[in-house]
């Protein structure tokens, strides 16, 4: 039921023919209150697609109401038209609803620059504002998916209190505050201010450590609405680990289902002076295309692993670098450890842990490997 499990939520996904495949691609969540308290963190892309740059302004005073997605189309670079497209959804979203457009999240995802039907998309907003239901999470779910295998749900119970969360992503997977299009919903009792530092405590470590392929949406929204209709104000500890319970748990589903990949690959770095240069370190490796073809190639080629830790800036020192490689230590004070050979790459999980041996600070970065089904796919993704 993702977005609609926590009370006080409906949702519903329809088919308005913007996918010439016929399937769904519109979809609606709306929060029925009584509270519309919200966050959101978007993209930090210079070049913004139209519903991100509606969607910062709504989202701004911390009140939402209703989210309105559409796979199919971006919705970006597309001119006067397309931000007159993404006015005229959010306006007729509220006066379906009963609230007002600044109250409404647009949220569009697809191929840059390509314009679809205003009709279809408007007609697919009434159809979806006549399906809403209490259990139309995963309708919803569905209508946002585009190269995605299988919808993206999760949802975490507190004390009295529940999060849900749906999620699309499946390539151009790198951060940017957020990943992708995720709108997560709560029943909690709760500020803007309040939810506003949960959901950026929990991206922070979940989607913005979540790096497919380096390159980073136009799109990219993560929001979260509370109802407040269970009636429980949690402590803000019990708040925030439900909430990244929900995020972390989409966040693994998106690299799950990325591209073409045969491997995902969690790049754990050490014993590192500070976070952000675990961060720096993980993030160096997971886009280096040399090792992920190697993983892909099931070749435990720990050269290539260095040669990217050394293209950072942080702390260490090469010849006290240690690396493991699913549990094999096949660097050891930068130098040959234990024999490659025994490095098993044949399940679909991949390890590699980085010691820097510079300090006490530790980071995680989820990538996958380079297939040729990845680069296929993505030739021929506007076709």
């Amino acid at each position: 039921m993702s977005v609609t499990a926590p009370a006080g939520f409906r949702a519903a996904g329809v088919t308005a023919g913007l996918k010439a495949s016929g399937r769904p691609d519109v979809a609606l969540v709306v929060n029925d209150g009584p509270l519309d308290a919200a966050a959101a963190v978007y993209t930090s892309n210079r070049c913004k697609a139209h519903p991100v740059l509606w969607s910062e302004r709504a989202s701004a005073d911390g009140h939402v109401r209703a989210v309105v997605l559409n796979s199919g189309g971006a919705n970006c670079f597309t001119g006067p038209a397309g931000f007159q497209l993404t006015h005229a959804t959010a306006e007729l979203v509220g006066e379906l609803t009963g609230c007002g457009a600044a109250d409404v999240v647009v949220c569009s995802t697809g191929l840059i620059g390509y314009s679809f039907s205003r009709e279809k998309l408007l007609d697919g907003v009434r159809a979806a504002s006549a399906a809403l239901a209490a259990d139309g999470g995963d309708a919803a779910a569905t209508a946002i998916m585009t190269t995605d295998t299988v919808s993206k749900q999760a949802v975490a119970a507190g004390d009295g209190f529940t999060v849900g969360g749906m999620a699309k992503g499946a390539g151009m997977l790198a951060p940017g505050l957020a990943t992708m299009l995720v709108v997560l919903t709560t029943d909690a009792v709760a500020e803007p201010a309040e939810l506003d530092a949960a959901l950026r405590a929990a991206t922070r470590t979940t989607f913005d450590r979540v790096d497919s392929d380096g390159c980073m949406s136009t799109n990219d929204t993560v929001v979260l609405m509370a109802s407040g209709a269970s009636g429980v104000r949690p402590r803000a500890a019990d708040l925030h680990a439900a909430v990244h319970a929900v995020c972390a748990d989409l966040a693994r589903r998106l690299v799950a289902d990325a591209e073409g990949a045969d491997h995902d690959i969690a790049v754990e770095v050490v014993g590192a002076a500070s976070e952000d240069d675990a961060v720096e370190v993980a993030r160096s490796v997971a886009r280096n295309n040399l090792f992920k073809a190697a993983v892909f190639g099931k070749d435990p080629n720990w050269g290539r692993v260095l040669a990217a830790v050394g293209t950072t800036r942080a702390a260490f020192d090469p010849l006290a670098l240690d690396v493991s490689l699913n549990g094999v230590a096949v660097c050891v004070a930068g130098a040959p450890g234990e024999d490659p050979a025994l490095v098993d790459l044949d399940p679909r999980e991949v390890r590699v842990r980085i010691d820097l041996h510079a300090g006490g600070a530790e980071a995680t970065v989820w990538t996958n490997d380079l297939t040729h089904a990845y680069v296929h796919e993505n030739s021929a993704y506007s076709t």
